[in-house]
């Protein structure tokens, strides 16, 4: 999936699961000023009384593809107070966004454009796949499954190959305005919505397809395999893992360690819904981080999880019990790829002293 280095991202890969910053400015569509008689879903699909029942191949692809977005919707939610409150100390990286993404049945190869019909609801029409919390898409009232018709006036793509023409047409508007209107078609009827943009970081968060405990970043984009999901067993150990990520991207660490691009290709890879995971032998050819690094990695995820609102006070020990669970051994784990434990837990209580002492004097989070 392509990284967020723009206002307006690249349309997603047709094997990967959109993210909710990665089209958030793509989805920045407007009212139709021409009536729009042809509103095609589905965009709630009811299966038709003589259609035939699903193949155990068509039932597995379906069942596979909604336990994804499931997981991906819990991380764009655990992530959405990371990246919209701390757009100020993400520097360079912080954009303008709306904050939903788009996809039709076409964003999945194969079998699972129709287990996309059939599970999720999507069709020929561009359709809202997903909507970050506390965004402007949020605020204007912007829904899952809603389908997306027009961009101030101008009749948006559908079909196998909409999605670059999708982006073409929402991302000169998205750089233009404070806000986008938008005609979108819901339960059969057409809908205005006024979308105001939303200052944001501008990493998208996504879910690598793989069952090793590890997480990603290349400077642009975060990745958390459904290993570290389960592993990290509740949203805010998620969060704990997210703001550590952040952080190397927004202090630059992929690409002062040279690994951007080895990082960026797994990254592709293990967000394809069918991945190659060939490539997680061993450490994958991405470098442990310095011990330095990652103590300035997890002073800087502090502030960010405590002025996102998340409880800092459990992130040593939640850290403590992942290097336990996954050791330095175990090549192609968290550990591995940041080995100095105890400097880092000592890094992160200091840094949860600091911030509880400026949280009491009522002075701004900042490291």
């Amino acid at each position: 999936m392509p990284g967020f280095r723009h206002l307006i991202p690249a349309p997603t890969s047709l094997r990967r699961l959109a993210t909710p910053l990665l089209l958030a400015s793509a989805a920045i569509l407007a009212g139709c000023t021409t009536p729009m008689t042809n509103v095609s879903g589905p965009f709630n699909v009811v299966p038709a009384p003589d259609a035939p029942a699903p193949t155990a191949q068509q039932k597995a692809a379906q069942e596979e593809l909604v336990k994804m977005v499931a997981l991906q919707d819990r991380l764009s939610k655990v992530s959405a107070p990371l990246l919209i409150n701390n757009a100020d100390l993400c520097k360079t990286y912080a954009r303008n966004l709306l904050g939903f993404t788009a996809q039709n049945k076409y964003s999945y190869p194969g079998i699972y454009a129709d287990a996309a019909q059939a599970a999720l609801g999507y069709g020929e029409q561009m359709q809202v796949s997903g909507v970050l919390p506390g965004s402007g898409a949020a605020r204007a009232g912007l829904r899952k499954g809603d389908g997306l018709l027009a961009a101030e006036g101008k009749p948006l793509p559908a079909g196998p190959k909409a999605e670059g023409p999708f982006g073409a047409i929402v991302g000169p508007l998205a750089s233009k305005s404070a806000s986008l209107n938008m005609t979108i078609a819901r339960d059969g009827q057409q809908q205005d919505l006024k979308i105001p943009v939303t200052r944001a970081c501008a990493f998208r968060v996504a879910l690598g397809n793989a069952d090793n405990i590890n997480a990603y970043s290349d400077g642009g984009r975060i990745m958390l395999t459904r290993g570290m999901v389960n592993a990290a067993q509740n949203d805010e150990g998620i969060a704990f893992v997210i703001a550590r990520e952040m952080a190397h991207n927004i202090l630059d660490h992929a690409r002062s360690q040279r690994t951007a691009g080895t990082a960026g290709s797994i990254i592709d890879s293990l967000g394809a819904v069918q991945p190659d995971v060939s490539m997680l032998t061993g450490a994958a050819g991405i470098k442990a981080m310095p011990q330095e690094l990652d103590v300035q990695a997890d002073t800087l995820a502090i502030y960010l999880l405590a002025r996102a609102g998340y409880n800092v006070d459990n992130a040593a020990r939640f850290w403590q019990r992942l290097a336990a669970q996954v050791p330095a051994t175990v090549a192609n784990g968290y550990t591995a790829l940041h080995p100095g434990t105890n400097s880092r837990m000592a890094a992160v209580n200091r840094a949860v002293i600091d911030v509880r002492a400026k949280q009491a004097a009522k002075k701004p989070l900042k490291p």
